[in-house]
């Protein structure tokens, strides 16, 4: 069974050495590792090519935001399994992707996800906060939760059925995706109760109020698409619970 792990870049020479080393390094699993650039001017792809050599895939072209990109990426997936791994990301430990080869196929899952740690960027070994998506339930997506997206890992054949992300979001595409899929009666999945990737911040979805603004807005959005109730009293009272996590990480 094989994994297709896709990361999308963005003028990332900083930080993708980091990730390519992050994936090449996974022992006992069978991945494919594709790399979606979005013309990058500076040195991500001479890093990816410097420090890729486990890369099957690798396009460098003008996109229409991060979502078009990880569409990309789907379509040129050939493993039986997708997942995410951003250019500033890495995996918790060297057996994450074989731990989820093994849950897939050990049981009928079409989902497996689980917790994301996030660290500062200058001090990557100390980790101050824990997504837990052990409170996510698809009933409370009304109220603005989802799983970690880094850390969710689907069955390819899901998108086929399901459709790709909507490149109109530029923050909560991952969310409006959770949002339509998870209304399916018959999806199978499971939450894994571990930290399976370290998230550095200051990403796209954590710059600031101005980015949680937006965010918000477009989690309304995705709801009222998919004829899901919500308000935006059921979406801000999630963020005392969000706070809990920096106390218990």
């Amino acid at each position: 069974m094989k994994i297709s792990i896709i990361t999308v870049t963005y003028n990332s020479a900083a930080t993708i050495a980091d990730t390519l080393h992050s994936v090449a390094s996974q022992s006992d699993a069978e991945i494919e590792h594709i790399v979606i650039d979005g013309a990058s001017k500076d040195d991500t792809v001479a890093q990816v090519h410097r420090h890729g050599g486990h890369v099957q895939t690798l396009v460098s072209e003008p996109d229409h935001g991060i979502y078009d990109a990880m569409n990309k990426g789907i379509a040129a997936a050939t493993g039986d399994i997708v997942g995410f791994l951003n250019a500033d990301d890495r995996y918790a430990h060297p057996n994450v992707l074989a731990t989820i080869q093994q849950m897939f196929g050990d049981a009928a899952l079409d989902i497996v996800f689980g917790d994301v740690a996030f660290f500062h960027p200058a001090h990557p070994d100390q980790l101050i906060r824990r997504y837990r998506s052990d409170r996510f339930r698809p009933g409370l997506i009304g109220w603005g939760w989802m799983p970690a997206h880094p850390s969710m890992f689907v069955r390819r054949t899901l998108f086929a059925d399901t459709g790709g992300f909507k490149k109109n979001y530029r923050i909560a595409g991952d969310f409006e995706w959770v949002a339509r899929t998870f209304q399916r009666p018959d999806l199978r999945y499971h939450y894994l109760p571990e930290v399976l990737v370290h998230m550095q911040t200051g990403g796209v979805s954590t710059r600031g109020w101005r980015s949680t603004l937006l965010l918000n807005r477009e989690v309304m959005q995705a709801c009222r698409e998919n004829n899901i109730p919500t308000n935006w009293f059921k979406i801000l009272s999630k963020y005392p619970f969000k706070l809990l996590e920096y106390v218990r990480p």
